[in-house]
């Protein structure tokens, strides 16, 4: 049997990554608009607005590469006196491959608020969420198809999995935030029981591979470059840095975002360095409107490193409604943080 070098071109192009995907290992997915996503990054910001938050995201990943990514969250939260903490509901949908590869989830998260002091504030939270996990096994190649030509779509196609070829996770997250007026820093975990993901390919039942747990640490500080009773005058300075660590492979890998927000009324700009553990990747720009009600951010995160030859760059847009009402003065003070 011999093969045209179209064949073999197809043979390793669709084939090959299908053999290594049976046993994968993947990363959560993520924002470079870290606060924009608040309750995403860490479900301790449930809450923290004290008002009503509606936050809903888009990220197009390296877009000028077949099969890129897509991720959409959307979110509620706010805080309530009654329980003297906040809530947060949010929903996410994730996209590998054009639609290959599909992640459909949503959580619900509780955040303990503790007045540590009148200038100084904690938030303890913890999240509970429900995911499935979907492959369409029609987007792929089987070895039955190919032929002396090549691939034959007429030809059957082995169907590999179970037979809906989807896995449903129970998965669970938790975080800390302490603030202050013109400082902020905060730890989550999530994945904490490290969920099977497995769609047991083998279809023996006891392939495992887990979600990692992923950490991510973060810490910032608001500078006040001019403040004035006229917001539309005042200016702020926001230097923050975002740590973040998920194994890759069963080896851990870490991702270092560096970087600053200004706001000038309601005008918001800002400028990350990305950096992994292996070199710079990225280099992240952001610009937005902020009112008292609504916000609006538009992020381009411009690839720096050999992987720029391919995955050129990454496109991510914020909206967020804030429903204001009226509160009792000894409301909780709302956490001052980068709106994007």
């Amino acid at each position: 049997m011999t093969f045209s070098k179209t064949a073999l071109r197809r043979i390793l192009t669709y084939i090959l990554p299908l053999i290594i995907s049976v046993r994968a290992y993947a990363q959560d997915p993520q924002f470079s608009q870290f606060y924009a996503c608040p309750t995403y990054t860490n479900p301790a910001f449930a809450g923290s607005s004290t008002v009503g938050r509606l936050v809903l995201n888009t990220r197009n990943q390296w877009p000028g590469i077949s099969g890129s990514f897509t991720t959409v969250n959307a979110s509620y939260d706010e805080h309530f006196e009654a329980i003297n903490g906040g809530i947060a509901i949010q929903a996410h949908y994730d996209e590998q491959g054009t639609g290959t590869l599909r992640t459909v989830g949503t959580n619900f998260a509780y955040s303990y608020l503790i007045p540590v002091s009148r200038k100084f504030s904690l938030r303890m939270a913890l999240q509970a969420g429900f995911m499935q996990k979907s492959v369409d096994f029609t987007k792929f190649l089987w070895r039955s198809q190919l032929g002396q030509g090549g691939y034959d779509g007429n030809l059957k196609a082995e169907p590999l999995g179970t037979p809906e070829g989807k896995t449903n996770i129970v998965n669970f997250a938790a975080g800390i935030l302490g603030y202050s007026k013109n400082f902020y820093f905060g730890i989550a975990a999530h994945n904490i029981t490290e969920p099977n993901q497995s769609f047991n390919l083998n279809g023996s039942g006891d392939v495992n591979v887990s979600i990692y747990r992923r950490f991510t640490g973060h810490v910032g500080f608001i500078y006040p470059i001019n403040e004035s009773r006229m917001k539309n005058k005042s200016s702020y300075l926001y230097p923050n840095v975002i740590y973040m660590q998920q194994n890759f492979q069963g080896k851990p890998a870490s991702q270092l975002n560096l970087g600053m927000y200004i706001s000038k009324g309601s005008l918001v700009g800002g400028l990350y360095v990305r950096e992994t553990f292996v070199n710079t990747d990225a280099i992240i720009a952001i610009i937005g409107i902020r009112t008292e009600k609504v916000k609006i951010g538009f992020s381009y995160d411009g690839t720096v490193s050999n992987a720029s030859a391919g995955a050129a760059s990454s496109y991510e847009v914020s909206l967020a409604f804030e429903l204001r009402k009226k509160v009792r003065r000894r409301n909780p003070r709302p956490m001052t943080c980068p709106d994007f």
